[in-house]
């Protein structure tokens, strides 16, 4: 028992001797690795800071230069702990992380989908000129202010101030409607008068009151005026105008202008509004079999 005692610990004197023995000998690559990590992680710092400064006048949106920043960073690290690895003499070791790291890296993209894919989508959305802070959109049936694109979603303020969520993923598949691209929106509206009206008054009222309800309306482009159908209670029409407009919220306001300026003007000129009236055909007996 006593030699198998003194056996191992010899044995582990001889292995801490050779481990002491192997510092000594490395302790200058020891040294010189750390200094040059060292030099890595500052360097990977002023790297950050140049990049945003680089990066500082150009059109992409924040997130954007955020992750690029972030990526040269990480970029400089690796590129760093690979000098490490090489004047430790650890190529072995280096081998064996690269293979781990491709093991791990297919593991994790599988597990990570979901979210791999509103990041990369958030990227190409940085890169955008279409779609910005500030800007008016409507997308997967919400409609606001764009006030921060992400890796992982589109944040946009919808008129009642509520903020609302978009994957970066549906934003980038589904059609995007952007009010803010060009300086001029087009307000539709629709409305019918009764049958015994004059018609042509009717036009020409619609479009005088339109006129004299916004500025500059009807200058550069022409207001359209065109009766559509014959209703059942109406004879229905539709106008469209230009307005000076980046939003749908000024679309909606200028849309409820017009209706109060229209109503208005033909309530001074008599001219109905007919809602839905259903006429009832009952048979002459028909008291008698009450």
């Amino acid at each position: 028992m006593d030699l198998k005692i003194n056996d191992a610990w010899s044995k582990m004197l001889n292995r801490l001797t050779s481990w002491l023995d192997s510092l000594i000998v490395n302790l200058p690559n020891i040294i010189l690795a750390s200094v040059v990590f060292i030099i890595v992680l500052i360097l990977s710092k002023y790297v950050t800071k140049l990049t945003w400064k680089l990066l500082k006048k150009s059109s992409l949106q924040k997130s954007m230069k955020n992750v690029i920043a972030k990526l040269l960073s990480v970029l400089v690290i690796l590129t760093g702990l690979f000098f490490v690895l090489g004047i430790l003499d650890l190529s072995k070791t280096l081998n064996t992380i690269l293979a781990g790291a491709g093991v791990a890296g297919l593991a994790v993209g599988l597990a990570l989908q979901g979210a791999l894919a509103n990041t990369f989508s958030g990227i190409v959305l940085s890169y955008i000129k279409h779609i910005k802070f500030g800007d008016w959109i409507e997308s997967n049936d919400f409609s606001g202010e764009v006030i921060d694109i992400d890796l992982r979603a589109v944040t946009i303020k919808q008129p009642d101030n509520n903020l609302v969520y978009i994957p970066n993923k549906l934003v980038l598949e589904n059609p995007i409607k952007n009010y803010s691209t060009t300086s001029q929106s087009r307000v539709i509206l629709s409305c019918g008068v009764d049958y015994s009206s004059n018609l042509e008054f009717v036009r020409d009222l619609v479009i005088k009151t339109i006129e004299s309800s916004f500025e500059n309306v009807g200058t550069d482009k022409e207001i359209i005026f065109l009766y559509t159908e014959f209703g059942d209670s109406s004879i229905n029409f539709e106008t469209r105008f230009w307005i000076t407009s980046t939003s749908s919220l000024e679309v909606l306001k200028a849309k409820t202008q017009a209706m109060i300026a229209i109503k208005k003007a033909f309530d001074a000129n008599d001219i109905n509004i007919p809602f839905p009236i259903r006429t009832l055909d009952l048979p002459k007996d028909f008291r008698k079999n009450i």
